[in-house]
């Protein structure tokens, strides 16, 4: 079938998770607030990761891709719908709804990749100590990184294209604080069956085959903790981590109850429940890798010439 486009309408309109006037200011503070948090948090990351030599290893690499991606994973709505919010105003134009699309794609399967690849890296360092330098080869992280990137493109270009070939009509309304995938699919008036079918196996190859691979390192992982002898010893291999632990079920566990609530198309339920993993998540990343990290806690106190505080 020949792609075409018979779009009929210029705009879309987001609801917001409140059609109430009364609570826009303070639905304005509350993310505005959790946005600063997040590019702060995420940046002061990169930052120590760049400037200490010491974090210049593949897993503070690998979380320096992460907070760079979170930040992106962020900027993708949030700001829209502050400018939304202040202006009073709900519209996206067309364009805008498919980029957003676009990138909101991208930055979640990165997200999904990357804490893949961080599982992977755990399982090398706590079941293969002795090989992990060889393993974990600079190139190695390199290119899994780029890979993901690539896939993560072709993968959000596709689904958007997808998009492109159905025509809208007059029902425009998107309850929800972005332009999210599923929901502007089935506000199209043209046949969506092949988008459907896509996007299931889209979710099925890229979400549950990393799902996978992170259930199989973490079995690994802890069936190689079990042989430690020593309670340090097993301490010690599980602190290495529990952060990544930490963010992967916070994550998909987030992404589960948006699935679930997502079954009430008509009400807000899917924008509230969204919120955990588009904006929360992103935000606790940097507090979880640093609060139980050391060596991220001495980089700051570096980077800020507090490097002889005691722990």
């Amino acid at each position: 079938m020949e792609p075409k486009n018979n779009t009929e309408i210029s705009e879309f309109l987001l609801l917001g998770l409140s059609e109430e006037t009364e609570m826009q200011p303070l639905l304005f503070g509350i993310f505005l607030s959790m946005y600063l948090i997040t590019m702060t948090g995420n940046l002061l990351i990169i930052v120590a990761t760049i400037l200490d030599s010491h974090l210049h290893t593949p897993m503070y690499f690998f979380l320096s891709n992460l907070s760079f991606v979170d930040i992106c994973f962020t900027s993708t709505t949030i700001p829209k719908m502050l400018v939304n919010i202040q202006t009073q105003s709900k519209g996206i134009t067309y364009a805008g709804c498919i980029t957003q699309m676009f990138f909101f794609l991208l930055f979640i399967v990165l997200d999904n990749f990357l804490l893949t690849i961080m599982a992977y890296d755990r399982y090398v360092a706590i079941c293969h100590p002795l090989h992990y330098t060889i393993i974990m080869h600079p190139w190695l992280c390199v290119l899994l990184v780029l890979v993901s990137w690539i896939t993560s493109v072709l993968y959000a270009l596709f689904h958007s294209l997808m998009v492109l070939r159905l025509s809208f009509c007059t029902h425009t309304q998107i309850p929800h604080f972005f332009c999210e995938f599923n929901q502007v699919i089935h506000l199209a008036c043209s046949d969506t069956f092949i988008n459907d079918i896509v996007m299931y196996l889209g979710a099925i190859l890229l979400a549950g085959g990393p799902f996978t691979g992170i259930l199989y390192s973490y079995r690994k992982i802890v069936s190689s903790i079990r042989k430690i002898s020593s309670a340090r010893g097993k301490y010690k291999a599980f602190s290495t981590c529990a952060s990544h632990l930490s963010v992967v079920s916070l994550f998909y566990c987030t992404s589960l109850g948006v699935y679930f609530s997502a079954a009430d198309k008509n009400s807000h339920s899917s924008a509230i429940a969204s919120v955990m993993y588009t904006v929360v998540t992103p935000m606790l990343n940097p507090f979880i890798y640093s609060l139980r990290n050391k060596d991220i806690k001495r980089a700051l106190r570096r980077m800020t010439g507090k490097d002889t505080i005691v722990e």
